[in-house]
């Protein structure tokens, strides 16, 4: 259990090795998968439990940016309030928005059914998932390009792979429309930065940001300037219950397999697609 390299001659060695457990939850380019696979040797990631405390941060960051909670608040401390219609200049509802949704996986799946008393319009890119599923579930599948041509609000929740870092890009986020709102919960890198300072800069879009490139962001980063953003210190899965919870199916799945079954709670590298994540340790948590 946990995180550290494991090369092939390395595991040869663990003659009875059932099961590996990466209990930061990603999987990293750090082990010979392959050696796994052949050796039916589990690879599990406790990933599953952050997804609800995620999700509801995402929701509450979402409120508090179309309503300006957090600026309201502010401004009450520092006596500078205003009162009614005037304090909800470039306020609106977050009933019937077009919602944008950047990965369909664990993040996504606790986040919807939060979204869906506010708005039946979700859209849904991701490669990696059949549009029948995402039609199955009562949404619609999109281009990117399309997305942000067209949603109010999105969410970025995709998990970083070889394939999509910087997937966020001045091209993309140049077409967003005034007063839309982009959420960034699952991984700093499939967003470039650069051009997301810059187009932010421009003052006519929200964002809330819990993950940035490096960590902890450096005190004098021009990032902090910025009125329009709220900032989230990578905190929205860091909960007392969440690592309980954590031990908890950890557990379950080693009986499991003791049983030679399958592990059911935690989640299961894919032969197909872990040799593509690109995901890196979290120095805090």
């Amino acid at each position: 259990m946990g995180q550290p390299d494991l090369d092939k001659s390395l595991l040869s060695k663990a003659k009875k090795l059932k099961a590996i457990f990466n209990v930061e939850s990603n999987f990293m380019d750090n082990m010979d998968y392959d050696y796994c696979f052949q050796k039916g040797i589990h690879v599990l990631a406790t990933s599953p439990v952050f997804s609800k405390p995620v999700a509801e941060l995402a929701l509450g960051l979402t409120l508090s940016l179309i309503r300006n909670i957090h600026g309201s608040h502010q401004s009450f401390i520092e006596s500078k309030e205003t009162y009614g219609l005037e304090s909800n200049e470039n306020s609106f509802l977050l009933t019937n928005k077009k919602i944008g949704i950047i990965g369909l996986g664990d993040l996504a799946k606790s986040l919807v059914p939060l979204l869906t008393p506010f708005s039946n319009k979700i859209y849904v890119y991701d490669p990696w998932v059949p549009n029948k599923i995402i039609l199955d579930q009562g949404m619609d599948p999109i281009s990117l390009v399309k997305m942000f041509d067209t949603c109010e609000i999105i969410y970025v929740l995709a998990a970083i792979t070889k394939n999509n870092q910087s997937l966020i890009d001045k091209n993309l986020l140049n077409k967003l429309k005034k007063n839309s709102c982009l959420i960034l919960m699952s991984r700093a890198a499939v967003m470039n930065f650069k051009d997301f300072h810059a187009r932010v800069k421009k003052g006519d879009i929200f964002a809330a940001l819990d993950v940035f490139p490096i960590e902890p962001v450096n005190k004098k980063d021009p990032i902090r300037k910025l009125k329009n953003v709220l900032f989230s210190a990578h905190r929205a899965g860091a909960l007392n219950t969440t690592f309980t919870e954590m031990g908890d199916i950890v557990y379950e799945d080693m009986m499991l397999i003791n049983k030679n079954l399958p592990p059911r709670l935690c989640k299961r590298a894919e032969r197909e697609t872990v040799g593509l994540l690109r995901s890196k340790p979290i120095s805090i948590n």
